[in-house]
């Protein structure tokens, strides 16, 4: 399971909750590009989205 390290601040948006791209339910914190995103989201959302050994990526 990837586990990526969301403690920089930049990551929290004091701005208020905002919808999870991924579930839906409010969240304060940001993705990489911004979007409001929990980090448990995220690791969910890359391991469901990055190739197994032996896979090939869908074009």
């Amino acid at each position: 399971m990837a586990l990526l390290d969301w403690r920089s601040p930049k990551r929290y948006d004091h701005t208020g909750d905002k919808p999870c791209v991924c579930c839906g339910k409010p969240t304060p914190l940001r993705s990489d590009r911004g979007k409001p995103c929990h980090k448990v989201c995220a690791e969910e959302w890359i391991d469901a989205h990055t190739p197994r050994d032996g896979e090939r990526e869908a074009r």
